[in-house]
């Protein structure tokens, strides 16, 4: 099973490294746009707001994931973590995670892939995931059903996301398949066990 580097994944991908003892992730393929590689989605107080991490792309060329570059022609990093302390400070466990997340906003990566490591290597920290995972070493081509490809924004998502308390749900309704932040900072040490209980539609 080999799963897109996402930044800040969703629900869904987060489902696959509960239910999972191992995990493979992409780090060869051709950088794809508009997907959860360089974005997550979080719950703002005027709803799905979405965040976008910068980047150097030359314009049509491809570039293999693990060459793709951050930009800093704007400060980026201030305005996710803002984004997300405006979006969660009064949900139950943002002060719990807080100072474990900080820090990724104050430290400049030079490439996507190195940011999305550390964001998930902090990340299985707070779900306490025991799933290890490992990089691609070569570019295996798409399959139909393939997870480097059905993980993104514009499917349908995999699993049957049952519902959780959020923030600003009674002004929008319950938003599914957010970025992971949203159920760590909504549920907490009970995230885990919500991921591991998850339906997971096909793979």
């Amino acid at each position: 099973m080999i799963l897109p580097l996402s930044y800040f994944g969703p629900v869904e991908e987060y489902t696959f490294l509960a239910q999972n003892e191992t995990i493979k992730y992409e780090a060869k393929e051709h950088f794809v746009k508009q997907s959860y590689r360089n974005r997550c989605e979080i719950y703002g107080a005027n709803g799905t707001l979405r965040l976008t991490v910068p980047l150097v792309l030359k314009g049509r060329e491809k570039t293999g994931m693990d060459k793709i570059k951050i930009a800093y022609h704007d400060n980026w990093q201030n305005h996710h973590w803002r984004s997300i302390t405006s979006a969660y400070k009064n949900s139950p466990f943002f002060y719990y995670y807080e100072d474990l997340l900080a820090p990724l906003f104050l430290e400049e990566f030079k490439y996507l892939k190195d940011l999305n490591l550390k964001a998930l290597g902090i990340i299985k920290h707070c779900l306490q995931l025991d799933c290890k995972h490992s990089l691609t070493e070569e570019f295996l081509p798409y399959q139909e059903k393939d997870l480097r490809l059905i993980l993104h924004p514009k499917k349908e998502c995999l699993v049957d996301c049952t519902r959780y308390i959020q923030v600003f749900e009674e002004k929008h309704g319950f938003q599914e398949n957010l970025s992971i932040l949203d159920l760590l900072f909504n549920e907490g040490p009970s995230a885990i066990i919500y991921l591991k209980n998850l339906s997971i539609k096909n793979s």
